[in-house]
């Protein structure tokens, strides 16, 4: 079906949470979708789905961005909140299509089990999907631009709420914004990591966990490391501080020395990466091995390349690691890493074939 220019005459602005008012969403003639950064934009608006213990799901709804939630909310004070990371994308054969939500929406049902929320029905996450996507089609980048219609997923408990426990009520939204390739010109580019003295997460805590709080926890360590010169931090176990973990928001491959094995650490408390299980797949497809296994960071070295995954980026280059006072210098060259994410991006836009069905199909672009 072709995306209509409007789902909705407007955007409806109703209780329960109650809507605010914000600046107005940009107007998509506007924009520069060939020079866009990965930074918010306002778009038309926001897709919300309510939670009554008593009544279920509510029917999907659009609204604006912003909420009025009550202060004594579980999400304020006991961190019940969980989100996601997605992009659709306008293809070459002009389809507009969220990649690879299936994966998205089962790491959003794990952590609403592991936190103790409702569980947002499959069904109802791609509703949404259509929901938002064709009532903010204009917003989509134009195939060639490089961009895409970044998709954040986000479940919240609010709701009066004084003791420890679950909340009276749950909102699931689905917001997205325009976003540029991390990448100007397709190159990657290289960057340094620095091993930071903080745990990210507990041996058997809540690591392998998309939850709001996780992050909160690496904002400073992440701000140490910027301000000395390293755009990324990298955690080790806490248990022993002795073997890798993850990045700040990014997953940890190593390539090996003979460029025929992917690896990548196995741990409980690393969060589970979509990126990387897409690009271990393009890996095996290429006749790579794939290891998931510890990962010593005073093995580092052994490593011909180094690289941080996740859906805003896909692939950084590590060109250095430093750990205390040792540096592990990678080679200059990248060559795997560029191979993966170039093949990444391909199927992305609609260049290559997507043989795994990655792609969820959503609407036509009516050009």
């Amino acid at each position: 079906m072709l995306c209509p220019t409007s789902l909705v005459s407007s955007t409806r602005r109703l209780c329960h949470p109650r809507f605010l008012s914000s600046s107005g969403p940009a107007d998509p003639k506007t924009l520069d979708f060939a020079n866009m950064g990965f930074s918010y934009v306002e778009t038309k608006s926001v897709a919300y789905f309510d939670y009554d213990a008593e009544k279920g799901w509510s029917k999907g709804r659009l609204g604006g961005p912003q909420v009025d939630i009550h202060i004594m909310s579980n999400a304020l004070h006991y961190g019940q909140a969980i989100f996601d990371g997605m992009k659709a994308f306008h293809r070459k054969d002009g389809m507009v299509s969220a990649f690879n939500p299936k994966e998205n929406w089962e790491r959003l049902k794990s952590g609403a089990e592991r936190l103790g929320m409702p569980v947002v029905p499959e069904t109802l996450f791609n509703d949404a999907l259509n929901m938002l996507v064709k009532d903010n089609i204009e917003y989509v980048p134009p195939y060639g631009t490089g961009g895409s219609f970044y998709l954040r997923p986000t479940l919240f408990g609010h709701g009066a709420k004084l003791g420890l426990g679950v909340a009276p009520k749950y909102t699931f939204a689905l917001l997205g914004c325009p976003v540029g390739n991390y990448y100007k010109g397709g190159s990657i580019s290289p960057i340094d990591a620095l091993v930071v003295d903080s745990d990210r997460a507990a041996p058997n805590g809540m690591g392998n966990v998309k939850a709001a709080g996780n992050y909160a926890a690496d904002v400073k360590p992440a701000a140490d490391a910027a301000a000395k010169g390293f755009p990324i931090a990298l955690y080790l176990d806490a248990k022993t501080n002795s073997f890798v973990e993850e990045f700040s928001t990014s997953n940890f491959i190593g390539i090996s020395k003979d460029g025929t094995t992917y690896v990548t650490p196995d741990s409980r408390s690393i969060l589970p990466s979509i990126t990387n299980k897409m690009l271990q797949q393009l890996a095996i497809d290429s006749g790579m091995k794939v290891e998931k296994r510890v990962v010593p960071i005073a093995q580092v070295g052994d490593f011909a390349e180094i690289g941080a995954c996740g859906t805003a980026v896909i692939i950084s280059p590590i060109r250095s690691i430093t750990v205390n006072s040792t540096k592990y210098e990678m080679a200059p060259e990248f060559p795997v890493l560029t191979s993966l994410y170039k093949k990444l991006r391909s199927i992305q836009t609609g260049d290559s074939e997507d043989k795994h069905g990655w792609h969820r199909d959503i609407c036509q672009m009516n050009t």
